[in-house]
């Protein structure tokens, strides 16, 4: 089996490159990216190709698998507050309360005799 010049070896990198970067191409956070301005959703710091690797596609419904043509379940954040995000999406799965720290109704009304304590001032 002859081996491959450098020349065929070249080629064959750059093509497989270029294929490579059509396959990403296709990938939702490519896609994301020409749909949505360079801009995190939540904090609106603005991007550039410099420091465009900080920005991420965050899934809505938080099922990568749901990629949608239209963008409709993507927003574009920066990663803190991605990571925010999914912090908080983690957090509310614990936010269920058990039967012994059931929330009890207030009695406390700070305005109950508001109109009685404007009287007196008159």
């Amino acid at each position: 089996m002859p081996s491959e010049n450098s020349t065929d070896k070249l080629d064959r990198i750059v093509s497989e490159a270029r294929v490579a970067s059509e396959t990403r191409e296709q990938g939702y956070r490519s896609r994301a990216l020409k749909m949505y301005p360079w801009v995190c959703g939540r904090c609106a710091r603005e991007f550039n190709a410099k420091n465009l690797q900080e920005l991420t596609v965050h899934h809505r419904d938080h099922n990568h698998d749901n990629n949608p043509l239209d963008g409709s379940n993507w927003e574009l954040l920066c990663v803190y507050c991605h990571d925010n995000e999914h912090s908080r999406y983690t957090d509310a799965g614990f936010g269920h309360l058990s039967a012994e720290t059931e929330k009890t109704e207030a009695t406390h009304n700070p305005f109950a005799d508001l109109a009685a304590m404007l009287d007196k001032k008159k």
